[in-house]
């Protein structure tokens, strides 16, 4: 079974591992750190956003930069799916996402069947370091558009 990591982390451990890596924690990274929470699973652009509200000087490509670096120290995590855009989320643990197909909305699923299934690959020499499934459908919200749609027409 692989090893679940500390969803959230603080501030401390974010220190402790830029600290190993001689990474500084400059006033663009903490504050990128300080907005992420506050957002739903965002892309680049939100949390740019977001970022430029208190530091305006910062550029797009520091956010993206900064995003990237910590997502490889595994500060973060970077949450792709085929067809859309990189989103990033502080929640590094291991749980999975309920994705809307129309209108993009994510949304985090923790279920422990799922981080109870059998890793494939050892057989082939592979070694999987993480996994995370994700579901396409209809949010609630998409669903209950389309349906008043449906009987908006009927009437």
């Amino acid at each position: 079974m692989l090893k679940n990591e500390d969803p959230l982390i603080d501030r401390a451990k974010v220190e402790q591992i830029c600290r190993e890596h001689g990474i500084s924690l400059t006033a663009q990274r903490r504050t990128v750190l300080e907005i992420l929470p506050t957002l739903n699973h965002p892309t680049v652009d939100d949390i740019w956003g977001e970022v430029r509200n208190a530091l305006p000087e910062v550029s797009r490509t520091t956010v993206y930069r900064i995003l990237e670096h910590f997502a490889s120290l595994r500060i973060i995590r970077k949450v792709c799916h085929p067809g859309a855009v990189a989103r990033y989320e502080d929640r590094t643990d291991r749980h999975h996402h309920l994705l809307c197909t129309r209108c993009g909305a994510m949304s985090d699923m923790d279920n422990p069947a799922f981080d109870q299934i059998e890793i494939p690959g050892k057989e082939l020499g592979f070694t999987i370091e993480d996994y995370s499934i994700q579901f396409r459908g209809i949010c609630h919200e998409c669903s209950a558009r389309a349906l008043g749609r449906k009987e908006a027409e009927v009437e």
